[in-house]
């Protein structure tokens, strides 16, 4: 673990949400003291695991609710895991709540050395990093003035610049760089080069998927409490906005919840499954064996630009254990309206035995923009037993060497 600065093995996290509401003092006591009290099993998260290296600027993204604040204050140590295990290797400072100790009746100034003294600072060492701090809020009118008569946003941006001093191995990010007015933005993004430039390990939580490109060296994609990927930004990216998508599409006033079909633009007219060295189409693929998957789509209309993904997503809570897109392969997809755009995919089984649907899309890349066609169950497939366990089976070796005392026979 020499070069790992966060480990988390098998990670799960329930709460307990009970069903009596407590509305009094006294319906509390009476239903603490209830024999038969019903709870509701919420699973924020279901068994993560992942690394961080040291040095590594690692992105956590997903939609609220996916799982995001949960995991980070898991790594916090604000919350104990259900189950599985979690090891820091060094020292963590989380900017989780910026503000947190903050006293309203105090001044600002006073409040810079509450602060900097939760941190673990002492008054010398605040002394020192005073007038840093106020110059990074450009706070330095307000300073004698009780916290209580601050904007919100004066507030954060002088947190943030109390936060920023600490000296820590690990730093734990919630959304901080959507503090204050756009100049202070400047600011945090300068800070972040800085930091992602001296090699400290940075483990951000955002919905900002600039930041993620911009900054990290990875990312985790988190939904419904699931890791869907981990690795290259861009295409965590390119994941969590076909899972807003598809949010989006699932919210009862736009699509019912049973609908997995869209058609907007473009249409799914024939979709062929079949191993690469037949011509036969099936649905039950061996361990190892190629995979051609070849989804045709008609255009309704002039299509300029475009991506088309694909993807294939395992079990109920539709897991993806595969996904890539014409964007990553830097193809371009386009036509006039009638046209036909065949999409072809080969990839060999290493998958664990189950059932998996065929996912595919096209859509604008303009964020916001146009979901021309979707079909979430375009194929099903059946993956038989590999030889060993485990989510995938990546082609691997396995080498062997004893080495001790030779004893003649």
């Amino acid at each position: 673990m020499e070069d790992t600065a966060i480990k988390v093995e098998g990670v799960s996290k329930i709460f307990k949400l009970p069903h009596e509401k407590n509305t009094s003092v006294k319906s509390a006591l009476i239903n603490f003291h209830k024999r038969d009290r019903s709870y509701e099993m919420q699973k924020a998260l279901q068994d993560i695991s992942f690394e961080v290296k040291k040095g590594e600027f690692f992105g956590i993204v997903g939609r609220n609710g996916s799982g995001k604040s949960t995991l980070l204050k898991l790594l916090a140590g604000i919350y104990t895991p259900t189950s599985g295990a979690i090891q820091v290797n060094g020292s963590l400072t989380p900017f989780i709540e910026l503000g947190v100790g903050f006293n309203t009746e105090l001044t600002g100034r006073e409040n810079v050395f509450l602060n900097g003294a939760l941190l673990g600072f002492n008054r010398k060492d605040m002394h020192k990093m005073y007038k840093d701090i106020v110059g990074f809020a450009e706070l330095e009118k307000f300073m004698d003035q009780k916290l209580k008569n601050y904007s919100s946003g004066m507030q954060v941006r002088l947190a943030f610049s109390i936060a920023i001093r600490a000296k820590s191995d690990i730093l734990l990010i919630d959304e901080v760089l959507a503090v204050g007015d756009t100049a202070f933005q400047a600011k945090c993004s300068e800070y972040f080069r800085d930091i992602k430039n001296s090699r400290q390990t940075v483990v951000l939580v955002t919905h900002d998927m600039k930041a993620v490109n911009k900054y990290c060296n990875r990312a985790l994609v988190l939904d419904n409490g699931q890791i869907q990927m981990i690795g290259d930004p861009k295409q965590a990216t390119e994941i969590y906005d076909e899972i807003n998508r598809f949010s989006l599409l699932e919210e009862p006033e736009k699509l019912m919840a049973s609908e997995d079909y869209v058609e907007s633009g473009a249409k799914v007219i024939k979709v062929t499954v079949r191993e690469a060295s037949s011509k036969e189409e099936r649905k039950f693929f061996k361990y190892g064996e190629y995979i051609d998957i070849s989804i045709k789509y008609r255009l309704s209309q002039d299509i300029k630009d475009a991506i088309i993904d694909i993807g294939l997503r395992y079990g109920k809570e539709g897991q993806y254990y595969f996904y890539s897109t014409t964007k990553y392969w830097k193809i371009k997809v386009g036509g006039k309206k009638g046209s036909i755009i065949t999409l072809n995919c080969r990839l060999k089984n290493i998958f664990n035995a189950g059932r998996f649907h065929l996912v595919t899309s096209m859509f604008s890349p303009k964020r916001g923009g146009q979901l021309f066609t979707m079909n979430r169950r375009a194929a099903k497939l059946e993956m038989g037993e590999p030889p060993l366990s485990g989510v995938v089976v990546p082609d691997h070796k396995i080498n062997v060497v004893t080495e001790g005392n030779k004893h003649d026979s």
